[in-house]
């Protein structure tokens, strides 16, 4: 699940991570009181206004400003809420910009220049163990850094056994090129962000840019925080920071009837029962000349119910233009798949998509009877290369 940024901070200062003091409004009147309540508390002039939506290269897209007064806050909060925020993380038509967030100015003047540094912890998956990677060269171009100067881009790897050691911690310090106060406030910083990772069962921290201010403190100047799904359970708290309106409507709606549904940006609509299989099936439909439009899996029990709710899901988008249904009877049996679509299919009525269904397993040539029988524009098929090739022939139908 993923997180707005100023509910990845309230959980990275609650574990002891250094963040600036930040407040959320969802309109300019909000934003104007939220400065203020700031300037009270920590004496800062200027404040960050930050979109506050899920996708990060908010900076460049416009979606980050620093106001000098009270006025430009509540200029650039009228700008930026009710915006669509376009970056590379987004689709076309970007995403809708509801909140922003006010935040204190962490980059005041001062003896030593402000610096900032990139810090990310997640699963490296070669080792099977959690790994923190980090940067002397933070800030908004960190893709162009670890391509063009891969040196610059270090690793520490953490044994589960023990967490994230103090040697470990003092050498990101000392690679990070840092001493004195700022030295040993990384430490801190480091071990704190361990803590809260592994605390919140997260499978992403990304803080970029971590700050070192001109007094040598540290701070989460941003952060990207994704929690696993599976772990919610443990954390109502969390659990209630979800922001359906920051997901796909579609995606929320399968949700609801337990399918797991991804959607794509391509043509043909798939219905599959089990991840692999719907992984090859996407395949498929690239090497017959289509587009995967959607993942979506309909696990073990592909009843009437929950295969007329996947039907109705991948009509709603309009650049379908088929529908493959893929089928494996292990666990359910293909006559009783066949006689769910049949039902689906009268149920939803007038569907002016083909619809191409291949059943194999368990009483796959009943089922295919059945389709075969229905009377419905359906195409029925055992084998994978039968469904390939209706896939094709009904795409050159399209055109």
């Amino acid at each position: 699940m993923n997180l707005h940024e100023y509910q990845g901070k309230s959980i990275l200062k609650s574990y002891g991570v250094s963040v600036p003091m930040g407040i959320v409004a969802y309109n300019a009147d909000e934003a104007v009181e939220a400065a203020k309540k700031i300037q009270e508390e920590t004496g800062s002039d200027k404040w960050a206004v930050k979109a506050q939506v899920h996708a990060g290269g908010r900076g460049k897209a416009g979606g980050v400003k620093i106001a000098k007064s009270l006025d430009e806050v509540r200029k650039y909060a009228d700008q930026i809420i009710g915006m669509r925020l376009v970056t590379p993380q987004t689709s076309k038509e970007g995403k809708l910009v509801r909140k922003v967030l006010i935040e204190q100015n962490i980059y005041y003047p001062g003896p030593e220049p402000v610096e900032e540094y990139y810090m990310s912890i997640l699963l490296n998956r070669d080792h099977g163990r959690n790994m923190v990677m980090y940067s002397p060269r933070g800030g908004m171009n960190i893709e162009e850094v670890a391509e063009e100067t891969p040196d610059q881009i270090f690793h520490e790897i953490i044994d589960p056994k023990v967490g994230l050691t103090g040697f470990q911690a003092r050498r990101i310090a000392f690679n990070l090129g840092l001493s004195g106060v700022a030295f040993k406030e990384m430490v801190k910083f480091v071990s704190a962000l361990y803590k809260a990772y592994v605390g919140a069962d997260a499978s992403l921290f990304e803080i970029n840019p971590v700050i070192k201010a001109a007094d040598g403190k540290i701070f989460a100047a941003d952060s990207k925080v994704v929690v696993d799904n599976n772990a919610l359970f443990r954390h109502k708290d969390i659990a209630e920071m979800r922001d359906i309106e920051e997901e796909d409507p579609m995606e929320v709606e399968a949700a609801k009837y337990g399918l797991n549904f991804v959607k794509l940006d391509g043509n043909v609509g798939c219905m599959v029962n089990g991840a692999g299989l719907a992984m090859a099936t996407m395949d498929m439909i690239k090497m017959s000349g289509g587009e995967p439009a959607n993942f979506l899996d309909v696990g073990g029990t592909a009843d009437a119910k929950r295969v007329e709710h996947a039907f109705r899901i991948i009509l709603k988008d309009p650049n379908v233009k088929a529908i493959l249904v893929n089928i494996f009877g292990g666990i359910v049996r293909c006559d009783r798949v066949a006689n769910g679509i049949v039902d689906a299919y009268k149920n939803i009525g007038d569907i002016k998509v083909p619809i191409i269904v291949r059943l194999q397993g368990t009483n796959a040539e009943e089922g295919k009877e059945i389709i075969d029988k229905s009377g419905l524009k359906v195409y029925s098929a055992t084998t994978l290369e039968e469904a390939a090739k209706l896939v094709t022939e009904v795409l050159k139908n399209q055109k």
